[in-house]
């Protein structure tokens, strides 16, 4: 009997928004003033962000194909304005924070990252788009201040991130640009290993 192939080693990513300093310090100020209730579970405003598209578990040996397309990807995209007003219930005790009315820019721009991600093999949401903010989970009983403040901040870039006890930022790409830093700052690299560098995990983003 032959050997048993090896499972290969993959990554939870998603590819994502990151809120500027002004508007997560915002939002954080505004959901102290909610009565949670037990067993609620609060997401840190270091963790605040809008998903573009969940990609699940990536093989690792995929990533560099990955990380050079999604410039690509958004090199057409200019900055825009985001704006998010209105809080909703959704099943299961998730609690969000939604926009009236998506933004033309941000709808082109999940497309244009559905065309390069489908391109590559990777599955892509089929349903409609309902970008949303999550602020908490296991939450039905909650209740919200009686003001909702428009959460707002400028869109200049995405980043892709590894989902796994926490969150590790493994590519940023500025919108417009055909070029991509790293969570570093440095030219963009294939990663390396496990697809972290040492030390590579998420802190609150820079603005």
């Amino acid at each position: 009997m032959g050997a048993v192939p090896a499972a290969q080693p993959t990554a939870r990513l998603f590819v994502a928004v990151w809120p500027p300093a002004g508007a997560r310090a915002a939002l954080a100020a505004w959901l102290r003033q909610w009565q949670w209730g037990p067993g609620a579970a609060v997401v840190a405003p270091a963790r605040v962000h809008l998903t573009l598209h969940f990609l699940g578990q990536v093989p690792l040996a995929r990533l560099g194909a990955l990380q050079a397309a999604l410039p690509v990807a958004v090199a057409a995209s200019a900055a825009f304005e985001l704006e998010f007003g209105r809080v909703e219930r959704w099943p299961q005790g998730l609690v969000v924070l939604v926009a009236d009315a998506p933004p033309a820019p941000l709808l082109r721009l999940h497309a244009a990252l559905a065309a390069v991600l489908r391109g590559l093999g990777l599955a892509v949401e089929t349903r409609p788009y309902r970008p949303h903010v999550t602020l908490a989970r296991r939450a039905a009983g909650a209740l919200a201040p009686v003001t909702t403040p428009a959460l707002r901040w400028r869109v200049d870039h995405i980043a892709l991130v590894r989902s796994e006890r926490g969150y590790s930022e493994l590519l940023r790409c500025p919108l417009g640009a055909a070029s991509a830093v790293s969570a570093r700052g440095d030219p963009c690299q294939p990663p390396r290993g496990n697809g972290c560098a040492p030390g590579q995990r998420l802190r609150s983003p820079r603005s």
